[in-house]
C-alpha cells in the first residue's frame, strides 16, 4: 500500500503506551501513517517529531482540529478514557482507545451510543485476544481432545512493587483495571456467551498506591466452565499462566512451553458403577492411554505478534467495513465484570483520604 492510500494517526499521548506500544508499531507498518501526535510534554513531542516526521500539540483539542487524520489512538491516562474518548468520536473521528474503555457500564453505553450517532468506528486496544498462545488454546479446546472443560485458570501473576499513578484510585489505577482487562477479555471469550456470576477478592500487598495489586476473580455460570483468574504482584513463585481442566484430558501454558494430555474416551477400559465394597478394599485403579503433546510459544517480534494481528484487523474494519473481532459488547460485559468485583471490594480497599498517600 502506498504512503497515500495509508491510514492517518493522531496519537494522544507519548507515554509508555502512545509511544512505546503504538507508536513503535505504527511506523514499521506501511498500512499505518503518524501524521500527528500529542503530548503536555514537550521533550515527547520533540522526539515524536524527530522519530514519526509527525506534527506535535501539547494540547490535544488542537489534534482534533486537523482534517487530515483518518485515526485517533487515543493513550491518556485510564481515568481520562471516556471523556476524551468522546471528544474524539465527538470530533468525526475514528477511536481506537486503549483499555480500559470505561469505569462503568453507563460510561460504555454513552461510548456506545456517541459511536452510534458518529458512524464512526469504536475500537478498544485488547490485542492480547491474539496473542498466539491465546490462540492456541483456544484450538486445543475446540479441537475437542480435552472433552468438556470444566474449569480453566488463568494466573498473570509475579512478585514486583509499583508506585506510579497506576496504583491510585483517582486515575482508574489498579491491577484488574490496568493488567486486567487482557485476560478478563480471555476469560470471557472461554467462558462463553451471557454474563457470568462473579466472586472477587481484592488486596493491597506490594503497592505504593491506594489501589488494588492482589485479585483472585471466579466467573461461574451453569452450562459455562469455572473460570478462576489470578492478578498478584506479591508471588514470587508462579506456577503456570494457564491451566485447562477437561473430562478427558488438561493443557497447561507456562510461558516458553505449552503441553497438553488426553485419552480417547471409545478406547478406555469399560467401567460400569459398582455400589458395593470394592473385592480387596482397593481403590478405582485403571491404566488409560494418554496422548500427549507440546508447542512452545514463539517470539512475538515486529512481523507477527498480538499487535500486527490487532491493527491489521482493525485495518480492514476502517478499509473494509469488516466487524470488529472484539466487539463494544464484548467490552461492556468485561467492564461490567470489573465493575461488580470492584463493588465488592469497596469496603476492602478504602482509598487514601484526600492529599495523602
Amino acid at each position: 500500500m502506498s504512503e497515500t492510500l495509508a491510514i492517518r494517526v493522531g496519537i494522544i499521548g507519548q507515554g509508555r503506551s502512545g509511544h512505546d506500544i503504538h507508536a513503535a508499531y505504527l511506523k514499521t507498518d506501511p498500512k499505518y501513517r503518524i501524521v500527528a501526535v500529542a503530548d503536555p510534554l514537550a521533550d515527547r513531542l520533540d522526539l515524536a517529531k524527530q522519530e514519526f516526521g509527525a506534527k506535535g500539540h501539547k494540547d490535544y483539542h488542537d489534534l482534533l482540529k486537523r482534517t487530515d487524520l483518518d485515526l485517533v489512538v487515543n493513550t491518556t491516562p485510564s481515568h481520562l478514557h471516556a471523556a476524551s474518548t468522546l471528544e474524539i468520536l465527538g470530533a468525526g473521528f475514528a477511536c481506537l482507545c486503549e483499555k480500559p474503555l470505561a469505569g462503568s457500564v453507563p460510561e460504555v453505553d454513552r461510548l456506545i451510543a456517541a459511536a452510534k450517532k458518529s458512524k464512526k468506528v469504536l475500537a478498544v486496544f485488547q490485542q492480547n485476544r491474539f496473542a498466539a498462545y491465546f490462540l492456541k488454546v483456544q484450538e486445543v479446546i475446540e479441537s475437542g481432545v480435552l472433552g468438556r472443560v470444566v474449569m480453566v485458570k488463568i494466573a498473570f501473576n509475579n512478585f514486583a512493587r509499583r508506585w506510579d499513578w497506576q496504583t491510585l484510585q483517582e486515575y482508574g489505577g489498579g491491577s484488574l483495571r490496568n493488567t486486567g482487562p487482557h485476560p478478563v477479555d480471555q476469560a470471557l471469550v472461554l467462558f462463553g456467551s451471557g454474563m457470568p456470576e462473579v466472586f472477587c477478592l481484592m488486596d493491597r500487598a506490594t503497592t505504593f498506591g491506594d489501589a488494588d495489586d492482589h485479585v483472585k476473580l471466579i466467573l461461574h455460570g451453569e452450562g459455562h466452565p469455572t473460570i478462576d483468574l489470578e492478578i498478584s504482584s506479591c508471588c514470587a513463585y508462579p506456577l503456570y499462566m494457564y491451566q485447562v481442566y477437561g473430562t478427558q484430558g488438561g493443557l497447561t501454558w507456562t510461558g516458553g512451553q505449552m503441553k497438553w494430555r488426553y485419552y480417547n474416551p471409545k478406547t478406555a477400559p469399560p467401567q460400569r458403577l459398582i455400589r458395593e465394597p470394592l473385592p480387596g478394599r482397593v481403590y478405582c485403579r485403571e491404566k488409560l492411554e494418554w496422548t500427549e503433546q507440546e508447542w512452545t510459544t514463539p517470539p512475538e517480534g515486529e512481523g507477527d505478534s498480538a499487535t500486527k494481528r490487532f491493527y491489521d484487523g482493525l485495518h480492514r474494519t476502517l478499509t473494509e467495513g469488516a466487524p470488529l473481532a472484539v466487539t463494544l459488547d464484548d467490552i461492556r460485559r468485561q467492564i461490567a465484570v470489573i465493575e461488580e468485583a470492584h463493588r465488592q471490594n469497596r469496603s476492602r480497599l478504602r482509598p487514601f483520604p484526600p492529599g495523602q498517600s
